[in-house]
């Protein structure tokens, strides 16, 4: 077994928290059952993974088993990484067949006709969710496996969620390799980011939903207790006012927790307006910017804004419609027209 594969091995297994080693190690199916009755899980990780890389010498182990490891860990952490969400467009809406074997052999073909020194790795998953590692190098360098992008694609859905490497470089292939394999013609960002790939998976597969019923009509509790010589038109007041504002906040939140979205980006055009006398613009061109939103839980803070009485009920759309706008920006966009040779990041 190369000392480079050995050594990849071994880091990988010292990621692992201790308890959870021989578990990851049964799903990578590369070792025996009696071997791995061979391994004291006990000892400290170092000598772990001494152990597991001495077996998998007797195996014969190579890169692209040892790829698989990760990606292992990766599907249980995933959080531990920054995803990215993207949408592909077919040129017609019919549904096609979907081949495994397929999209994987037109995947690496398409890569590795732009780039030799690459490494691909699959992994398929119960809910139609097929993982991509993919390692780089360069035409004079071997793949680098600690920098690898990572793919989470959902079969015979425009969605793929992407964790990419610190080459961003090598982007533009890995987005037609892509839409190669997939049979679509076109790919955009939908400039989502979280290190939450559920979540991101809950907003673009509208597995949850913003509005429930808006009856309310319970006050809220431990918000009923009023100074006993407070004015009672005012402690009525402001016990209606947090009601209204709980009630519109349900209305657009719903009462579940939300996605954990970390990141959100879309572009606002509107008409300037002014006095005509003022003569502020020569022409009238449409207002442009980017706007931009970040937060450890997005969703969750716009939500508290108006609780909190930091924003008015109820809240702007401007804000409350952020998954929308990240689900509809690729109808905006597709209009100026998409070449895949020509991408770049954006």
């Amino acid at each position: 077994m190369d000392e480079t594969v050995a050594e990849y091995i071994r880091r990988t297994v010292l990621k692992m928290p201790r308890d959870e080693i021989k578990t990851m190690l049964q799903k990578w199916g590369f070792l025996s059952e009696a071997q791995l009755q061979t391994l004291n899980f006990h000892q400290i990780k170092d000598n772990i993974s001494q152990e597991v890389v001495q077996l998998c010498e007797e195996n014969s182990a190579d890169i692209k088993q040892a790829a698989v490891l990760d990606i292992i860990y990766n599907h249980i952490y995933q959080n531990k990484r920054m995803w990215s969400v993207y949408q592909m467009k077919k040129s017609a809406e019919e549904l096609e067949y979907f081949d495994i074997t397929d999209f994987k052999k037109k995947f690496k073909g398409r890569l590795r006709s732009a780039l030799k020194n690459v490494t691909i790795t699959f992994r398929e998953y119960e809910d139609n969710a097929i993982w991509i590692r993919v390692a780089w190098g360069t035409p004079y360098k071997k793949p680098n496996q600690y920098k690898p992008s990572y793919v989470v694609y959902h079969s015979q859905t425009p969605y793929v969620f992407i964790s990419a490497s610190v080459l961003k470089s090598n982007l533009p292939l890995l987005c037609q390799a892509l839409i190669v394999a997939s049979n679509y013609h076109d790919i955009r960002e939908m400039e989502l980011r979280s290190h939450s790939l559920n979540s991101l998976k809950d907003i673009v597969f509208k597995r949850y939903s913003q509005n429930f019923q808006t009856d309310y009509s319970k006050p809220l509790q431990g918000e009923n207790v009023e100074p006993e010589n407070a004015d009672l038109r005012i402690v009525q007041e402001n016990r209606s006012e947090k009601e209204r504002i709980h009630r519109l906040n349900r209305e657009v939140f719903g009462d579940g927790p939300q996605p954990k979205l970390e990141f959100a980006q879309y572009r606002l055009e509107t008409m300037f307006k002014s006095d005509p006398k003022m003569d502020v613009l020569d022409k009238k061109e449409p207002f442009r910017c980017l706007v931009k939103f970040s937060s450890p839980h997005l969703l969750e803070s716009l939500k508290s804004l108006a609780p909190a009485g930091m924003a008015d009920a109820p809240l702007s759309p401007l804000l409350t419609c952020i998954p929308q706008k990240a689900r509809n920006y690729f109808k905006i966009r597709e209009k100026k027209g998409f070449n895949p040779e020509s991408f770049v990041s954006p």
